[in-house]
C-alpha cells in the first residue's frame, strides 16, 4: 500500500490593502486632473436654465420694463442654486432619483399623477427649446421653421447619443454650447454696455408695475427653475462615482456644491447679461417688435450691427440644441423613475416635440408661444420641489445627509413663495 497523503493545511492568508475606491483613483491624479471629473452634473442641468425660453423672457422683460425686473432673474437664479443642490445632494445620498423616491415612498396614485403633470411639463419644455432653436436656424440661415424644428431634433438626438460612450463627453459637449452662449452675451454686453447704477437697482429692489409685469415674473421664474432638471440632477448623480462610505460621500457633496455653485452662477450672469442687454439697447427706444426674439435679431442688426446680431442667434441655437438634448434625457429619466418603463429614444423625442412642430406648422407667434410655455413650467416646479423638499428632510431617506433645520425653512419659503405667485397670476388673468 502507498502511504498516505499528508494532511492538507491550510495556505496562509495574505491580507493586502483594500483596492482604491473610485474617489481615491481620482484624487489621486492631483491637481486639476484630480478635481475636474468631479464637476459637470450641474452644467448639464445650467442649460435648462439658459435655453431659448430665457431669452424670450428676458427680452421681453427688458424691452418693455428696462430694468425693473432685474431682481427676479437674480432670486430665481439663487432659488436654482438651493433646488439643484438639495436634488444633487438625494441622488448621492440614497443611490436613487427623485421620480424613484417618489414612486417608493408617496404611493403608486401619486407617482402616477407626478409622472402625467411631468409629462405636460417635458412639452412645454420642448415646446421652447426647439422652437428657440428654429428661430435660431431661421435667423441664421433662413430655414423654415417647421424644417429647422426637424433639424433641432436631429441635431439634439446626436447630442444625446454621446451619453452612450460615457457621461463625460456628454457633460462635456453641453459645457461646450453653454460657453457659446455666455460669449455671446459677453460680445454683446461689452459691444452695447449698459446703465450700471440703473441696473444694480433693478437687481437690488423688488417691484412689479402692473399685472403685465407680474405675468413676466412668472415667465422668467419658469424659465430660470426647470421642473425637469430637478428630478434630472439627482439621476446625474445617483450612480456617478461610487462612494465607499459617509465620508467619502460627504467629500464628494462638498465638490458637488462647488458644482453647482459655479455652474448656477454662470447661467445667472447669461440670464442678468440677457435681461441688462435688452434694457439698454430696446427699451425706449422708439422700435416696435423688440420684445420678441426676431425682433430683438432685428433690432441688433439695425441699432448695433451685424455682429451684434450674429451673436445672438448663434447663443439662441447653441442654447436650444443643448437644451432640448438634456430635455428628452430628463423624460426617459421622468419615465423610468415613476412608472418604470421606457420608450425608444426615438419615440420620446417625436412624442415631445409634436406640440412645438404643431406651433411651427401652424405659424403661431413664436415668441409669445416661447413666453406662456415658460408659464406653465413655472406651474410645474411646485409637483418637483415640494416632494424634493419633503424626501430631503427625512432622515430615514437621507441618513446623514438629512436636510438641516435651516434648509428645509429656506426650501419651503421657496416652495411657498412660488405657489402664491402662481396663484396671483392665475387670479390677474382670470380677472383681465
Amino acid at each position: 500500500m502507498s502511504p498516505a497523503p499528508p494532511p492538507l493545511r491550510d495556505a496562509p492568508l495574505t491580507v493586502g490593502p483594500p483596492a482604491p475606491s473610485a474617489l481615491e483613483r481620482i484624487r489621486s491624479r492631483g491637481g486639476l486632473r484630480g478635481v475636474l471629473p468631479l464637476l459637470g452634473p450641474a452644467f448639464v442641468a445650467a442649460i435648462a436654465y439658459v435655453d431659448p425660453g430665457n431669452f424670450a423672457t428676458n427680452v421681453a422683460g427688458g424691452a418693455k420694463y428696462g430694468y425693473l425686473l432685474l431682481w427676479v432673474v437674480l432670486l430665481a437664479n439663487l432659488i436654482a442654486m438651493v433646488v439643484q443642490t438639495l436634488s444633487a445632494k438625494l441622488g448621492l445620498a440614497t443611490g436613487r432619483n427623485l421620480p424613484e423616491l417618489c414612486r417608493e415612498q408617496l404611493g403608486r396614485r401619486a407617482s402616477i399623477g407626478l409622472w402625467l403633470q411631468a409629462e405636460l411639463v417635458a412639452m412645454a419644455t420642448d415646446l421652447a427649446e426647439f422652437v428657440g432653436a428654429s428661430i435660431g436656424l431661421n435667423l441664421l440661415f433662413g430655414v423654415p421653421l417647421f424644417a429647422a424644428g426637424l433639424m433641432t431634433g436631429a441635431v439634439a438626438f446626436a447630442i444625446l447619443g454621446l451619453q452612450a460612450r460615457g457621461y463625460r463627453r456628454f457633460e462635456l459637449a453641453v459645457g461646450g454650447l453653454m460657453a457659446i452662449v455666455l460669449l455671446g452675451f459677453l460680445y454683446e454686453t461689452l459691444k452695447i454696455g449698459a446703465d450700471w447704477g440703473a441696473a444694480a437697482h433693478g437687481l437690488l429692489v423688488p417691484r412689479f408695475d402692473g399685472s403685465g409685469s407680474v405675468l413676466l415674473a412668472a415667465g422668467i421664474l419658469g424659465a430660470t427653475v426647470m421642473p425637469h432638471v430637478i428630478y434630472l440632477h439627482s439621476a446625474l448623480t445617483q450612480d456617478r462615482i461610487r462612494a465607499r462610505d459617509d465620508d467619502e460621500r460627504h467629500e464628494l457633496f462638498r465638490f458637488m456644491r462647488i458644482d453647482v455653485l459655479i455652474a448656477m452662477a454662470l447661467a445667472g450672469v447669461v440670464n442678468i447679461l440677457m435681461l441688462t442687454v435688452a434694457a439698454s439697447l430696446f427699451h425706449g427706444s422708439g422700435l416696435t417688435g423688440v420684445d420678441s426674439i426676431e425682433g430683438a435679431y432685428n433690432g441688433f442688426k439695425t441699432l448695433v450691427g451685424g455682429g451684434a446680431a450674429l451673436a445672438f442667434a448663434v447663443a439662441l441655437l447653441a442654447s436650444g440644441f443643448a437644451s432640448s438634448s438634456v430635455g428628452t434625457y430628463a423624460g426617459q429619466v421622468v419615465m423610468q423613475g415613476f412608472i418604470r418603463r421606457t420608450i425608444p429614444l426615438v419615440l420620446r423625442r417625436l412624442v415631445t416635440m409634436t406640440p412645438a412642430l404643431l406651433v411651427l406648422a401652424l405659424g403661431f407667434d413664436p415668441t409669445r408661444t416661447l413666453v406662456i410655455s415658460q408659464v406653465v413650467l413655472s406651474f410645474g416646479i411646485p409637483f418637483a420641489l415640494i416632494p424634493l423638499v419633503l424626501l430631503t428632510s427625512r432622515r430615514d431617506v437621507m441618513g446623514a445627509f438629512v436636510n438641516s433645520r435651516t434648509t428645509t425653512g429656506v426650501a419651503w419659503a421657496i416652495a411657498v413663495a412660488i405657489v402664491a405667485l402662481n396663484g396671483f397670476l392665475l387670479v390677474q388673468t382670470l380677472a383681465g
